[in-house]
């Protein structure tokens, strides 16, 4: 989980960097390209390389790859317009989603505590967008970035629920699928033709998606989302680190307060969480 939340991270930061210059299907298309010949390379160097192909469940593989290019979108374009820290701290109301998702959807139990704790932190989002909320000056951004938490936290709903049918090939080969058709065409229309610098970028975004894909899907395999859904806030450590690092932009002082409450609450929920 953590290591998916670090590759989710630079992926972020680089599609960041691309959403100067390029559409949002466009990148996402070229993702997965990316991650279908990668997957077409490995499978040609060492046939059936990552496991079978075939699903018992194709409807529910089509239905994730939905989410999947959701939560891309969503998150491309709200932190198109929003620092990266503060478009992440949108994001972990996904953690709090994906509690009442698996509890509504799935039927797995979830730990009072846990609960209580994700509250906590989601009330330590609300303390640092305030400034931003309250000025009414990023409205759409924050709706694309609720809109990208939701998908994310269905998609990892998805992977809970397809922990049956497990294999790196498959789910590249599903998420990859579905969505390439989709996007092309809308690609097509919006193509500008990168330089060598920017195509390297774009398909490092596909290794990038890829890597994070599977070690989320290998998480939800193995732990249930009270486990698993408090680690989502570690994601903010790695926000910072790509604000500072690339664009100098230091979050101000009510981000920090919130992300302290939100980080105090991730510990505190995953603490609870393995106790229970």
């Amino acid at each position: 989980m953590l290591s998916a939340l670090a590759l989710f991270a630079v992926l972020d930061a680089n599609s960041k960097v691309l959403s100067g210059g390029y559409h949002v299907s466009q990148v996402l298309a070229f993702r997965y390209a990316i991650l279908l010949i990668l997957l077409a390379g490995a499978r040609m160097a060492r046939p059936r390389a990552g496991g079978g192909l075939a699903s018992r469940r194709p409807w529910s593989q089509v239905l994730r790859a939905a989410f999947m290019v959701g939560s891309g979108a969503g998150f491309f374009l709200s932190l198109r317009e929003l620092p990266l820290a503060e478009g992440y701290l949108v994001y972990f109301t996904a953690p709090f989603l994906l509690l009442a998702l698996f509890r509504l959807l799935l039927k797995e139990p979830v730990p009072a505590s846990a609960w209580g704790w994700c509250a906590v932190g989601f009330a330590g989002v609300l303390v640092a967008l305030w400034p931003g909320l309250s000025a009414g000056g990023a409205w759409v951004a924050y709706g694309w970035g609720l809109f990208g938490s939701f998908c994310h936290a269905m998609v990892l709903v998805m992977n809970r629920s397809l922990r049956d049918e497990p294999g790196m090939a498959r789910v590249i080969f599903w998420s990859a699928i579905p969505a390439l058709p989709f996007l092309a065409p809308w690609a097509a229309v919006e193509w500008v033709t990168p330089s060598w610098g920017d195509a390297l970028a774009l398909s490092a975004n596909g290794v990038l998606a890829g890597g994070a894909t599977l070690c989320l899907a290998s998480a939800f395999r193995h732990a249930s989302a009270g486990r698993l859904a408090p680690l989502e806030f570690s994601a903010l450590i790695f926000a910072v680190i790509a604000d500072v690092t690339v664009w100098g932009v230091w979050p101000p002082a009510l981000v920090w307060i919130g992300a302290a409450i939100v980080a105090f609450a991730g510990v505190m929920a995953q603490r609870r969480s393995t106790a229970h």
